[in-house]
């Protein structure tokens, strides 16, 4: 099925000019080439064809658009030709000719002349003429079997026109292809056509036919069928310039541009990085647990991060226990290792020294699972614990905990920590990661193993063939098993002793809660030792990938399928070196076997009797699947051709060299497997590889009866030849040899051909992001058009594979995951075509970024959904050998190079040149040995079915003749085993090497001495030597001569080979270092081009330099190859000679080439020289500074006495440059620092290279822009009927002196503020605290809260903003407008709200109370570093380490230079100097303060430390504060706080210090030791410099209010009015006018507010002080001169040690006070010491009992009673408990107590916690301070008087919000303690006393909560002034006696009246036993006489008495 369009001619055009036509059909738009000066007619005569899947609709539309093509600006658009495709399905074919229309549908004279044909799915349409059949006489004849000519003929290539021979009748007429008519194949000859169009037939003969001459008028004639990827990259070429939706305007690098059909993309990144271990850091906080399951516990909690374990300390009896402790695991392993690793956190019960305890419960999740986690972490979670022993019973508590993973480099955010008092949600806050359900059962996962093949042999074979040998056994040399982790549990199989093809059929089964929170389960085959068992292969199941959660999902289900294990080499030794491969850590480097698995899970249902409920793994047998069950065994072929291989390492270049090709086990010849098994056919490759080539494939061997045809999977050995000192080449010239590989796989084709349409997908869609960002970088024009072309393509190519995926439903090998998945990537890809269908259309310029994170969301889930975890065939691996050794290896994946007869299957380097480079297996790949080159190779490949192997040679580049292995008969069937090229091309390369920046530093110097080499085929040259310096210019042109290339020249020109530039490091002695490689492509011109534009001279391009992995920098260069045509060389355009004479023979870059330069003027500030470090043990003493840019420079003054005084003398200099024109290709700006020393000599001391000037070009201000500021006034005042406009902020100040600031908002944000206050007023009104009793930390507290509740209305506001996206999204655009406001004003909102923390409107209903800003972060994030005008340069010195953890950035800094730079061109507008006041000698720096050294106070408070990494073993640190400035040092040791990680400092210190020698304050945090040194915690550094000489004013911060009193007291010496005179008068602004009406006028704005303030007398005077505030609040309004002050502020700043580099150590909250000595002294330092706690007295008076169940039986009386005490305690550990009384024999659960507890405590009313202080073991040496929730805890327990007490009941009062008691006991139910949340709730710090009956609860065996009593209890909160004043005695003592409770007295009763208790005993209890015994004896007694009497009577008798 296809559609062809022949474009023939364009007619009747206007003026002259460069015409292009696109035509576009079902989304998909084919380009033709440029034609260039057309005038009247533009000739296109080019071909497109659409293969499609499903028939065209009538109503489809074609649509051609004809542009006038620019190679600057945006295409003009002609006209448009549109047609209905009616007709064309009617016919099936159609010649048309008809006008174009114009943008408003008007016909124009323009008109276009097409040809339509198309074939329909079912052969319906159009006779074809004969003519039109391309004869293929011998096609039977070829030697091919039947099976050759079955094959689906490839074709569905666009623009391929090719037809099947002879018709066979197996073909269905769908499948026939066909090609254009006669003419076209004559014009392009078969070559042209084989370019064209991919599948050519009978291929064979390809290379023999000479096509004819070309037409000189073809000379512009680039073949027009593109495949669809390519398109922008051609169009690229074409001067990307057209139409702008869909092509690329990127300057990306040109590797990326790939234009061609031949060749794929290299891939410029080197090294694995899997492999390479890393620092870790899990953090754990174990916070408390509630509602544990059992009886009074004593609970532990347990925390296991893989093999490590930590205990946090015991909680005595209690089900809540509190702990707050914080744990940290240290680790340093590569990543997979980590994120598989189990966090697992369990509670024990009373574990002790001997007991190891009972678990309660336990939780587990992978570390992975936490690392994607939003911000790495869970913060604050519940962890559900379950009994992993135990499945059917149900939760066993909650666990609350914070867990976060970091890696080195991440930084956490923690939410900001402030008293959480928020009651906790459990339900709401569960430990899970989104979208896991909370309820999560218990599952089943049963992984059957089957079998496996293909094992590498694993023991030495010496025993073995002394065995052979003896008795003539011959065993495999493998004993493998098969272990699977899941869960961190683990189960193996039976071991099949000696076997290379295992059987087992064995199941594992792991019980685990679904969903699992572990993500993959590994799966080992390992080999059985007697001393260790080793590896063999490990793979990896990625749970996501084998199921979907979403409502249509599928529950984990995975084959029956073969996986591949890829590992080390499969030659055995004992000590292999790459073992880790094989434990699946780094890529495999060779394949290791293959194993046959599935996977199923079952959901248990646990209410199921037959259940074991134990979660042991479990084996078991499992039937065997049939052997077709994974597909049908069908024979593949791969073909490889090695076009190239060259730079081979100079190591290896001595020795013969040649390359294996390797699939599976097929093809491996040293150490494949042992013998071929039968099944498999008779597999080549397994002779002994002989040298001969004839004897190695000798005709015998290869005709077998059925033309069986042998592998050929290596090449010949060859000795490789010199390029240049570094690197070799192989002499593949002419002669290409080849491999070829028969091998047999279970065809599972379509896994991989669905995974190559969305990788193609993804491909283009990241191609064209890359392109979009590049827009946006080098700020081109109209990114968001690419952006909308971008998403054009994505949808299209959505549907495409909906469309192609759907089709072949009918395979029966398809496993169940086969099925879902592709259900899930359909829907999956559906609904993302509509969206990014929907997204196109909402893409505008500003709505650009957004969008932007969208799309690349897409582009992730698109390659998790390409990733298929069901293997087929495995990866082709080349390896490069020398002397039979394996020396180094590429990796293919398979699909890449698989056909498919459609186009989208076929993987993307499938029958293309690919350029690989070869690398070193292992862990020998990482570094700098791992970075360099082994071996580039150029190499095609073609894997397919056999019986598809017609076209295996078709994209070949051209003009071949095959060699073939034996000349015998009837082999023509028979692929080649070398290629012999007839035809080459000979061409000149030239290389512009302009610069480079920002390079590697590869010196101790911290600077290298760059040159490039330039490889291209087989020659290499070499810039020169640029020494010292980072960023070279070399500008120098590379000719490369007599470049031979071999095949057709047209291909040339589309696939020139890639270029391999590397940069070095030229060192005096050894060889230089390698600093960086990129690749490039040339622009070619061939002989009968001319050398003109719009492609010549060629434009200087950056490409990026790769390091490894890292980026190294970025070149500018072009480069160009011209064909040496017929007439040699002088055809080419003449290279200018040398003009520079000193260069000697160097060439410059062309005129054409280079950039045009012109004047600028760049200005430097000096300001000074900081911490510079010694230079070779030498301190700097006289530094200077080197200022270069483009080879002109200026340099600094000379710094007499660095120590005295370390600034420069003079601050500004400038110099003059030619610069190019284009921002983008400024050279950086050289920054050199060096030390002058006697004797004229100097050393460098660092270096900075600036690489971008762009942020210092100084741009004169338009004329038109200033009229602004001089407008009519703007008044800015608060009056709310003021409608408010857009960017006017509106500040009232109200008399009561609290300023609130109204900023703009949206209607609806109004609403919702009135519906707040109202909601506010609602709530029980708190009465106003008293001034006196405010202190700064209610004004911290009250900000925290501030800050906590804009953070959550911005997530909200985010959610909101993000709802409606997806809303809309899916709506598709309907009433887009509206809702895009609507988002749009909150986030504003939300964006002003920040600066002003009064706006949070909850606090309308509380207490006013001045606020002040925290910052979560420094102060420095949120004002750009304070680098307003003085910017700080770090200077670098050393080189940068080779592995990524060896030196830091920071470890390379050897000081800092502060100063600025300006760059502008000249002259100047003259309205700038003539403005008043210009100092020449300051040029652009005007204003800028005197750097003379100055005296300044620094008070520096800090307030507290949060999540400090502990120091002590103990798990806890004692932290004190170390503070560093200058010559100061204040180390507060006798002040550490005991035990703590969170500890709260509130000090102030005041320090001295002189500017410019101690500007870098240093705060510490250390942890105290009684022994031993103190040790560092973690600690931050401000520049206070920065922050003093700072126009945003960061020496003191701008308060809120303006008071003279109170705890609000203004801090800064200057007054209000002050400050902003001064500032009117820095900023020669006009002002301040201070007016009546409280107004006050500022330049041309004008604010109001009020005039009087209240002093400490409650006196009100007037005042402008609140109106200079306001203006000082606002002063970023203020025009030319504003920016946002910093106010009054707290920051946080992340506590960090050196020994740990990138790992947060904690956070530390404080701020700085600067203030300068010349002014007058500030008053005292704020008191922000922490409060203290105040000391309480609580007495609980519990008065009675009732209903308490009864446990005992009386002995006497056998009555249930119990014998009652009370039990009760406060703080967290028992250590107070009280008990009453016992009152016993209670009969009916009533009991009398009157008894009195008192529990005196420390509160803190601020944070809701006691205070408790105390050892915390008797080794202790001091007290440790803990904080506890406000708990009071009573238990009802029975009194035994031998065995120990029983627990009855208990509950749990929060003393700041407990349900009021009932008034009697009839109305206290349970309900007081399960649904709290209904119940009106107190506080006894507000009530003071609360009298009442609570309930006990407890849980019975069946884990319910039931009643088990109630207590009457009064509860009597005092001061310890009230209760010093009132005392009471404990239990009923003095003073204050209780009276005794009036008990009954049935207690004693038995003791009172014994006869009673008598007869009681005998009549009630005993009576049957009595009567019975009575009984018993009479019945003895009457035996006792008979035996007595017995013997006398028979005397009597018998004597006859």
């Amino acid at each position: 099925m296809a559609l062809l369009v022949r474009l023939k001619a364009v007619t009747e055009l206007r003026g002259k000019g460069d015409r292009l036509a696109k035509v576009a059909f079902r989304g998909l738009s084919f380009y033709t080439r440029v034609l260039e000066n057309c005038e009247d007619e533009a000739r296109f005569d080019e071909t497109f064809r659409w293969p499609i899947a499903s028939n065209i609709d009538g109503n489809e539309m074609l649509e051609i658009q004809v542009f006038n093509y620019s190679k600057v600006f945006t295409n003009r658009l002609i006209g448009t030709f549109r047609m209905v495709l009616q007709k064309v399905v009617e016919e099936g074919q159609l010649e048309v000719t008809d006008t174009l229309i114009d943008d408003n549908n008007s016909a124009i004279r323009t008109s276009v002349s097409i040809e339509i044909r198309y074939q329909a799915m079912d052969g319906t349409v159009g006779a074809w003429n004969d003519g039109e059949f391309l004869e293929s006489p011998n096609s039977r004849s070829e030697g091919e079997g039947p099976l050759e000519t079955e094959s689906l003929l490839p074709g569905h290539r666009q623009g391929s026109a090719v037809s099947p021979g002879k018709s066979n009748p197996s073909l269905k007429p769908a499948e026939r292809n066909f090609r254009s008519k006669g003419k076209e194949k004559t014009k392009r000859g078969k070559d042209g056509e084989h370019k064209a169009g991919k599948g050519v037939f009978s291929a064979m003969k390809l290379g023999k036919i000479r096509p004819p001459k070309e037409d000189p008028h073809r000379k512009q004639d680039e073949p027009a069928i593109l495949e669809t990827e390519d398109l922008d990259r051609k169009a690229m070429r074409l001067g990307g310039g057209l139409d702008p939706d869909t092509i690329s305007l990127a300057s990306v690098t040109a590797v990326t541009t790939n234009v061609s059909n031949k060749r794929s993309k290299p891939d410029i990144k080197m090294e694995p990085s899997a492999g390479r271990p890393m620092d870790y850091q899990v953090s754990i906080t174990v916070i408390e647990a509630r509602q544990l399951v059992g009886l009074n516990m004593d609970p532990v909690v347990c925390v296991e991060v893989g093999e490590e374990k930590k205990y946090t300390s015991m909680k005595e009896s209690t089900n809540c226990p509190y702990y707050n402790e914080y744990f940290v695991f240290d680790f340093h392993v590569p990543p997979d290792v980590m994120f598989d690793k189990i966090i697992k956190l369990s509670v024990i019960h009373s574990k002790n020294l001997l007991r190891s305890g009972t678990l309660v419960g336990s939780f587990k999740m992978d570390v992975g699972t936490v690392y994607t986690q939003p911000e790495h972490q869970f913060y604050h979670k519940w962890a559900i614990l379950s009994d992993p022993e135990d499945i059917t019973a149900g939760l066993k508590g909650y666990l609350k905990c914070d867990i976060a993973v970091v890696g080195k480099g991440d930084n956490i955010k923690t939410p900001h920590k402030a008293n959480e008092t928020d009651e906790d949600d459990i339900e709401g806050n569960l430990l899970l990661p989104d979208g896991v359900p909370p309820e999560r059962q218990w599952a089943r996962f049963y992984i059957k193993i089957y079998r496996a093949e293909g094992l590498p042999r694993m023991n030495t074979s010496l025993m073995a063939n002394v065995k052979k040998a003896l008795i003539g056994e011959n065993k495999d040399l493998v004993d493998p098993y098969v272990q699977v982790l899941f869960a961190g549990q683990k189960g193996k199989t039976s071991v099949q002793k000696s076997s290379y093809e295992p059987l087992w059929n064995e199941q594992v089964i792991f019980t685990e809660m679904f969903p699992p929170l572990c993500k993959r389960l590994k799966v080992q085959i390992r080999d059985s030792d007697k001393v260790n068992d080793m590896a063999i292969g490990t793979h990896f199941i990625d749970l996501r990938k084998i199921s979907n959660e979403g409502d249509k999902g599928f529950l984990p289900t995975f084959g029956p399928a073969w996986v591949n294990m890829y590992g080390s080499t499969r030659n055995y030794t004992l000590m292999d070196e790459h073992q880790d491969l094989n434990e699946g850590l780094g890529e495999g480097v060779s394949f290791r076997a293959r194993l046959l698995l599935s996977l199923a899970v079952e959901i248990l249902d646990t209410s199921n009797p037959e259940i074991t409920s134990s979660t042991e793994v479990q084996m078991e047998q499992a039937t065997p699947v049939a052997d077709n069950c994974t597909g049908k065994m069908e024979e593949f072929f791969l073909f490889g051709a090695f076009l190239e291989a060259t730079m081979i390492d100079r190591k290896i270049g001595d020795k013969p060299i040649n390359f294996e090709v390797t699939i599976g086990n097929y093809g491996n010849q040293i150490d494949g497997t042992a013998k071929p098994s039968l099944k498999k056919k008779k597999e080549g490759g397994d002779g002994e590889q002989e040298d001969s080539e004839l004897l190695q494939h000798s005709s015998e061997d290869e005709a077998d009866d059925d033309g069986e045809l042998v592998s050929v999977s290596s090449t010949q050995p060859m000795k490789p030849l010199i390029t240049d000192r570094n690197y070799f080449h192989l002499p593949y010239f002419e002669k290409k040899p080849c491999i070829y590989i028969k091998s047999w796989w279970q065809d599972q084709r379509r896994r991989l051909y669905n995974a190559n349409i969305m990788d193609k997908i993804a491909d283009k869609l990241e191609e064209g992001l890359n392109d979009v960002q590049e827009m946006i970088k080098t700020e081109k024009p109209h990114p968001e058009r690419r952006l909308r072309g971008v998403l054009e393509e994505l949808s299209s190519g959505c549907f495409r594979f909906v469309t192609l995926a759907n089709k072949d439903q009918s395979l029966s090998a398809r496993t169940r995951l086969d099925r879902e998945r592709l259900k899930s990537c359909m829907r999956e890809l559906e609904n993302m075509g509509q969206q990014a269908k929907t997204l196109r259309s909402q893409v505008k310029k500003n709505t650009m970024r957004d969008k932007l994170k969208l799309v690349q969301n897409f582009l992730q889930k698109l390659r998790f959904l390409a990733d298929e975890p069901q293997h087929s065939i495995p990866d082709i691996f080349i390896w490069m050998m020398s002397n039979g050794k394996r020396i180094a290896y590429a990796r293919i994946p398979s699909k890449d190079i698989l056909y498919s007869i459609v186009d989208e299957e076929t993987g993307k380097d499938c029958a293309k040149v690919k350029t690989v480079f070869l690398r070193l297996p292992g862990k020998r790949g990482f570094g700098p040995a791992g970075w360099t080159v082994q071996a580039k190779m150029e190499i095609y490949l073609w894997l397919g079915l056999n019986k598809q192997r017609k076209d295996f040679l078709s994209g070949l580049p051209c003009g071949f003749e095959e060699k073939k292995a034996s000349k015998g008969l009837g082999l023509q069937a028979f692929p080649p085993i070398s290629l012999l090229y007839t035809k080459k091309q000979m061409f000149q390369l030239r290389a512009h090497m302009y610069q480079a920046r920002s390079l590697f530093a590869a010196d101790s110097s911290g600077l290298s001495d760059p040159f490039a080499r330039v490889f291209f085929i087989t020659q290499g040259q070499c810039t020169e030597v640029l020494n010292e310096t980072l960023c070279p210019t070399w500008d120098q042109l590379l000719v490369f001569d007599n470049v031979e290339l071999y095949g057709e020249a047209h291909e040339m020109r589309d696939d020139p080979p890639i270029i391999v530039i590397e940069i070095y490091d030229q060192d005096t002695v050894g060889k230089a270092d390698f600093m960086g490689r990129t690749f490039a492509k040339p622009v070619v011109k061939m002989s009968d081009e001319d050398y003109g534009p719009p492609r010549f001279p060629p434009q200087l391009e950056y490409y990026q330099i790769y390091r490894g992995n890292s980026t190294a920098g970025d070149l500018l260069a072009a480069f160009e190859l011209l064909q040496i045509g017929p007439a040699g060389k002088s055809d080419l355009p003449p290279i200018d000679g040398p003009t520079d004479t000193e260069q000697g023979p160097i060439l410059p870059v062309p005129l054409g080439i280079r950039p045009v330069l012109s004047k600028y003027r760049v200005e430097i500030l000096f300001w000074g020289l900081r911490d510079l470090k010694r230079v070779n043990l030498a301190q700097v003493d006289r530094p200077r500074v080197d200022i270069e840019c483009a080879g002109k420079g200026v340099q600094s003054a000379l710094i007499q006495n660095y120590k005295k005084n370390p600034n420069f003398s003079t601050l500004v200099k400038w110099f003059e440059v030619d610069l190019p024109e284009n921002e983008l290709l400024h050279p950086p700006l050289n920054i050199r620092v060096v030390d002058c020393r006697a004797f004229g000599r100097y050393t460098l001391v660092g270096s900075h290279a600036v690489s971008s000037l762009r942020r210092f070009i100084h741009r004169p201000p338009d004329k038109k822009s200033q009229h602004w500021n001089t407008a009519g006034e703007i008044v800015i005042n608060m009056e709310p009927e003021v409608p408010i406009k857009k960017m006017e902020t509106m500040v009232k100040l109200e008399a009561n002196s609290d300023a609130v600031v109204k900023v703009d908002m949206s209607e609806e944000e109004k609403e919702k503020k009135k519906k707040k206050k109202k909601g506010g007023g609602e709530e029980i009104e708190e009465e106003e605290p008293d001034e006196s009793m405010l202190d700064w930390w209610s004004k911290y507290f009250a900000s925290i809260e501030t800050m906590k509740e804009q953070l959550r209305q911005q997530e909200a506001a985010a959610a909101e903003a993000e709802e409606k996206e997806e809303l809309e999204i899916a709506e598709g655009s309907k009433g887009q407008a509206k809702t895009k406001e609507k988002v749009k004003a909150p986030k504003e909102d939300k964006k002003k709200k920040q600066l002003q923390p009064l706006e949070a409107p909850e606090k309308k209903s509380k207490q006013k109370i001045d606020e002040l800003k925290v910052y979560n972060k420094e102060l420095e994030m949120e004002f750009d570093c304070f680098e307003d005008w003085l910017h700080t340069f770090s200077l670098f010195r050393g080189k940068i380490g080779d592995n990524d953890d060896t030196t830091t950035e920071e470890e390379r800094i050897v000081g800092r230079f502060k100063g600025s730079m300006c760059v502008y061109k000249v002259p100047l507008p003259d309205d700038i100097t003539k403005e008043a006041g210009y100092d020449p000698n300051f040029g652009m720096f005007q204003g800028i303060p005197n750097n003379d050294p100055i005296n300044v106070l620094v008070r520096v408070y800090i307030v507290r430390a949060t999540d400090l990494h502990p120091a002590d073993i103990n798990g806890k640190a004692d932290p004190y504060i170390a503070i560093k400035l200058g010559k100061t040092d204040i180390k507060d040791k006798e002040n550490y706080i005991s035990k703590q990680l969170n500890p709260i400092f509130g000090k102030s210190f005041d320090i001295e210090a002189t500017f410019p020698m101690e500007s870098m304050l240093t705060v510490a945090v250390y942890d105290w030791d009684l022994v031993g040194s103190d040790d560092l915690i973690g600690e931050t550094k401000i520049d206070l410099e920065n922050r003093y000489y700072s126009k945003h004013r960061a020496t003191c911060g701008i308060s809120q209010t303006y008071s003279t009193h109170g705890y609000n007291l203004w801090r800064d010496p200057g007054k209000p009015t002050q400050i902003l005179a001064k500032l009117c008068r820095e900023g020669k602004v006009d002002g301040p006018h201070y007016g009546p009406g409280g107004r006050v006028k500022v330049a041309n704005r004008v604010f109001t507010g009020p005039r009087e303030m209240e002093d400490e007398n409650g006196q009100k005077k007037q005042t402008d002080e609140h109106l200079a505030l306001a203006v000082l609040r606002h002063w970023e309004e203020i025009p030319r001169v504003g920016c946002k002050l910093v106010p009054e502020h707290v920051e946080t700043r992340p506590l960090l040690n050196p020994d740990k580099p990138g790992i947060e150590q904690g956070r530390l909250e404080m701020w700085v006070d600067m203030f300068p000595m010349d002014m007058p002294a500030p008053g005292p330092a704020i008191d922000i010491s922490p409060r203290k706690p105040k000391r309480y007295e609580l007495r609980v008076i519990v008065w009675n009992t009732d209903e308490v169940i009864l446990e005992d039986d009386d002995f006497f009386t056998g009555e249930k009673s119990s014998d009652i005490f009370v039990r009760g305690w406060l703080k967290g550990q028992q250590e107070d408990k009280q008990d009453t009384d016992v009152h016993y024999h209670s009969l009916t659960g009533e009991g009398n107590f009157n008894w009195r507890y008192v529990f005196p405590f420390d509160y803190l009313m601020a944070e809701e916690k006691i205070v408790i202080s105390k050892k915390e073991s008797m080794f202790s040496w001091d007290e440790t301070e803990y904080k506890i929730p406000a708990r009071l805890t009573l238990q009802v327990w029975d009194a035994d008087h031998f065995s120990a007490d029983d627990f009855l009941g208990a509950i749990e009062l929060d003393l700041n919000r407990f349900p009021r008691g009932a008034k009697t006991a009839k109305q206290c139910s349970m309900d007081m303690v399960t649904n709290e949340g209904d119940l009106p709730l107190v506080s006894i710090f507000k009530q003071k006393r609360v009298k009442g009956w609570w309930p006990f609860v407890a849980r019975n065996e069946n884990d319910e909560l039931e009643l088990t009593g109630k207590v009457e209890a009064e509860l009597h909160l005092l001061t310890a002034e009230e209760a010093e004043k009132s005392p009471a005695g404990l239990a009923r003592n003095e003073p204050d006696p209780l009276e005794k409770p009036n008990r009954p007295d049935t207690s004693f009763i038995w003791f009172l009246n014994p006869l009673k208790s008598i007869k009681y005993l005998i009549c009630t209890r005993y009576k049957w036993l009595i009567i019975k015994i009575v009984l018993a004896l009479l019945l003895l007694i009457m035996v006792g006489l008979f035996l007595y009497s017995m013997p006398g009577y028979m005397v009597k008798k018998l004597l006859g008495a």
